[in-house]
């Protein structure tokens, strides 16, 4: 059987780790959205099989994930700069704020990650 990727949206933390091992332990690849914009962000990305979603979920944004599903034609591209502090962002995000971490994920050196954290605004230095 060939592993599954997919995201995981849900707005209950226990159930979203307990969705999380039972899928990691079929053998598939499993990833969490803390939010409704990280998953619409995850979707854009390709290699993503299949979203497990929580549609009751308050703060989801529906609108934010048909446009990333189905994004518009006639939508201008961001600029590289909005795309990357939008990576930057997310992966600060997965590592909780462990800038040694998403340096190492994103391929950069720590201090050029503090430079785009202050760059951008990201977080308090």
């Amino acid at each position: 059987m060939t592993p599954t990727h997919l995201v995981i949206l849900d707005g209950d933390a226990a159930r979203r780790a307990e969705l999380l091992a039972l899928l990691r332990g079929a053998g598939h690849h499993a990833a969490v959205a803390p939010d409704g914009e990280a998953a619409a962000e995850a979707l854009t990305r390709p290699g993503f099989d299949l979203m497990l979603l929580d549609l009751a979920w308050p703060e989801l944004s529906l609108a934010r994930l048909r446009e990333a599903l189905a994004p518009s034609p006639d939508a201008e591209p961001e600029s590289l700069e909005a795309a990357e502090r939008r990576h930057i962002a997310l992966t600060l995000r997965f590592t909780a704020g462990n800038k040694r971490r998403a340096a190492e994920l994103l391929g950069i050196a720590r201090s050029t990650l503090l430079h785009k954290v202050r760059k951008y605004g990201l977080s308090p230095e």
